[in-house]
């Protein structure tokens, strides 16, 4: 498809993970920037008339979306207790586990992702 332009790109996310007691309590909270990949661009679209659909239209529409997904684990360095105060040591970073797209597509809307 010639119209398509569904491209891989960076970005910068901000990620924030909570970490609560057993009774619900914010025990810590972190955050960090990180930078990952995101699926941007746009996909040849059609909706043109038919008499064989209920609508009296056949729309074919295409999204940019992830093709292949990656896990990262990411350190979010900026950890405050629930009292605002930054926090050092051990309880001063936090590992967490995110997704992202290592190649886009586009795809049929709708469709189940993979």
């Amino acid at each position: 498809r010639a119209y398509d332009e569904c491209e891989t790109l960076p970005s910068t996310v901000h990620v924030t993970q909570e970490e609560r007691n057993d009774a619900g309590r914010l025990v810590r909270q972190c955050e960090q920037d990180v930078a990952m990949s995101k699926c941007e661009g746009s996909c040849h679209s059609k909706v043109q008339p038919s008499v064989n659909t209920l609508s009296g239209f056949y729309k074919d529409c295409r999204c940019c979306r992830e093709s292949q997904l990656r896990h990262r684990e990411v350190v979010l360095s900026h950890c405050y207790d629930s009292d605002g105060q930054l926090l050092t040591g051990a309880k001063g970073s936090m590992t967490v586990s995110l997704r992202e797209p290592s190649d886009c597509a586009c795809y049929k809307c709708g469709d189940p992702t993979r």
